[in-house]
């Protein structure tokens, strides 16, 4: 059988070793899974126009590799997903959006997606999200997303699911949404 891969794009300011991200990394490495999390301070920050390119250069995507996000890093994911010439198995978008959530810049969105390039290259497609986020990330980010993309939405009431404030050190649904 072919070498599963997942990878794992932190949110925006963040880093790989916040809230749950450590956590999915052992548990999907256990699980027999080449796990990737790299840290990419630019995203966010640095136009999604020139952000991409260094991101798409940094990674193999095939049909054996899972995409999990969280808040920006899911953001980042519909431009990856949208821009990729390959189908991957899985993407998860934890507090995802696609418009901008609040009044920060959100450099990570595109103008204009291509939702059904991003449908196509993903056979399984979840977002997560809370009722209230305190970033707006929130459950009408993640029906939108649904709306125009399919897949499966889960809504919980848990925030951001990890920040500064709120400390997420595991979170088990990723684990068996993850085939």
């Amino acid at each position: 059988m072919a070498q599963r891969r997942a990878i794992i794009f932190h949110g925006t300011g963040a880093h790989p070793d916040v809230v749950w991200l450590p956590w999915l990394r052992r548990r999907l490495a256990e699980r027999g899974y080449v796990v990737d999390a790299p840290h990419h301070p630019g995203l966010n920050v640095e136009p999604i126009a020139t952000f991409l390119p260094k991101v798409l250069g940094a990674h193999t995507f095939d049909e054996h590799t899972v995409l999990v996000g969280h808040s920006g890093g899911a953001a980042l994911l519909l431009a990856v997903l949208q821009h990729i010439d390959v189908r991957v198995d899985q993407a998860i978008l934890v507090a995802g959006y696609c418009t901008p959530p609040n009044d920060a810049d959100e450099p990570v969105l595109q103008e204009s997606y291509d939702w059904s390039a991003i449908r196509a290259h993903v056979r399984d497609l979840y977002f997560v999200n809370s009722r209230v986020d305190p970033y707006g990330c929130d459950d009408r980010q993640g029906r939108a997303m649904l709306e125009r993309l399919g897949g499966t939405q889960v809504v919980r009431d848990d925030g951001h699911f990890g920040d500064v404030d709120q400390p997420y050190e595991s979170f088990e649904l990723l684990d068996r949404l993850i085939d």
